[in-house]
């Protein structure tokens, strides 16, 4: 069966789009709203599963930058197993989140939308009473709706209370810290970075990691996080082979401190970025190795990016978005475009290169489709179907007009073919295809184009505010 044969399956596979009650939560004082006329996840799961359907495994590093794989130009990190799956699949040069900073940028991912319209926009912290409201419909909603078992394993950063964790979000199970390593720091405790690096000593954070929904160590011993997720998540694969399965694994690092496994520890802090990208590497070549030899390979689809630019405040403990234009919590290129490949063998070309604008919010609307089923219709999602990009048919195109930069809740920039025009304190209009690092501000000479795009930056964030749905917030 191929992708196309199943677009006239997904009317039959839509019975969790049925209108329910908005949802209640068990625990005390919680409710989460969304806006009229919009479905409860949780009332939506267990439609049933036929046969036939691709596995779905996404890769997701934190604080990872353009440059820090070997096959987008870094020029002494070493990423064999990246590099060969850039090789038996694609490679997407212009593929973008929807946000420089990390809890948006995954509620992007998992929903289909730019963050604001689902009222994740800032970082969340332990202190914390919200996050992504469980009335979402996420990857893992509609797949669970199609008979798939799910997995988390990794850094989740939507919420750390129970109303918010991955079970409560369409994952079968969960393995992982529930928001970023450098948060829940330990007073009167040394937390320099090149310290820790050097005595291999995470005692200054006390991140915890969790099973489901209890924790199982305090603090998380990090120098074991990515050899830990790598054996969950290989596990997970020997387990479910005989059925259809969605892993999501979000790497804890690249994001600061740093840690590796012995195997991989370098004593020079200089080199704490290298070896920490490197393990990654190890950790997707593993995974790749998990599928094949499970007899999964060809009928899995993996995708691997990263969250947001790199930190480069952290020096070099942080990674290099060049040749793109600075980094995290930034809306130029270098917080925003990140590296990407996708592999599918058989279904995806060996060697292509994708230059078409695209970017996480895409994953649910294609997964949907793949799997038999489609985006939610009740609400508006803002991602779209890129399968034509991804089987390379013959003059596919980007599916977005326009593609926008969200920092918090202001839009900031917006792209359009080649042209990107920020408009901050000062108005910026480049050339992505001549210009990609941003260097140079054609404002002043393409104001038509500067005009343009500044309506359909205007029309675009009212329709989204007007069209916006609310975190989940325990009261």
């Amino acid at each position: 069966m191929t992708a196309d044969d199943l677009d006239g399956e997904s009317n039959r596979s839509e019975s969790w789009l049925n209108r329910r009650d908005l949802l209640r939560l068990g625990g005390a004082g919680v409710l989460s709203v969304l806006a009229p006329g919009c479905t409860s996840a949780n009332q939506r799961r267990g439609a049933g599963f036929s046969g036939g359907r691709p596995n779905f495994v996404i890769i997701f590093t934190d604080d990872q930058g353009y440059q820090d794989v070997g096959c987008f130009g870094s020029p002494d990190i070493k990423t064999p197993n990246l590099d060969r799956m850039a090789a038996e699949g694609m490679r997407f040069t212009d593929f973008y989140v929807a946000a420089s900073v990390c809890s948006p940028s995954r509620a992007a991912l998992l929903t289909g939308c730019y963050p604001p319209r689902v009222g994740i926009t800032k970082v969340l912290f332990p202190s914390d009473k919200i996050g992504l409201n469980p009335a979402e419909v996420t990857i893992a909603d509609l797949l669970k709706g199609r008979g798939y078992v799910t997995a988390c394993v990794g850094k989740w950063h939507l919420g750390h209370l129970p109303e918010f964790l991955p079970t409560r979000q369409g994952f079968d199970s969960y393995l992982g810290i529930p928001y970023s390593n450098d948060m829940d720091g330990v007073k009167g405790k040394n937390r320099n970075l090149d310290d820790a690096w050097r005595n291999k000593d995470f005692s200054g954070w006390n991140v915890p990691l969790m099973r489901d929904e209890k924790i199982i160590e305090r603090p998380a011993d990090q120098r074991m996080l990515i050899e830990r997720y790598t054996q969950e998540a290989v596990r997970f694969i020997n387990e479910n082979k005989d059925r259809p399965f969605f892993l999501y694994l979000p790497h804890t690092m690249p994001h600061i401190p740093l840690f590796v496994s012995d195997k991989f520890y370098v004593g020079d802090p200089q080199k704490a970025y290298k070896a920490t990208i490197e393990q990654i590497d190890w950790s997707v070549g593993r995974v790749l190795s998990a599928l094949k030899e499970a007899g999964v390979d060809r009928n899995t689809l993996v995708v691997f990016t990263s969250d947001n630019g790199p930190w480069l405040g952290k020096k070099h403990h942080g990674g290099s978005a060049l040749p793109l234009r600075d980094g995290k919590f930034s809306t130029y290129e270098g917080g925003m475009r990140e590296p990407t490949i996708m592999r599918w063998p058989g279904r995806i070309g060996r060697g292509k290169v994708c230059r078409e604008i695209c970017g996480t919010i895409d994953l649910l609307p294609t997964i949907a489709k793949l799997a038999g089923t489609a985006a939610p219709s009740d609400r508006v999602i803002d991602g779209r179907d890129i399968r034509p990009l991804l089987f390379g048919r013959a003059g596919a195109k980007s599916p977005h007009e326009a593609y926008f930069y969200y920092r918090g809740r202001n839009l900031q920039a917006v792209r359009s073919g080649k042209w990107k025009l920020r408009r901050t304190k000062t108005v910026e209009l480049y050339d992505l295809v001549a210009d990609i690092s941003e260097k140079n501000n054609l404002a002043d000479e393409h104001r038509d184009v500067v005009q343009r795009l500044t309506k359909v930056m205007e029309e675009f964030d009212r329709e989204l505010k007007a069209n916006s749905r609310p975190a989940g917030k325990v009261s």
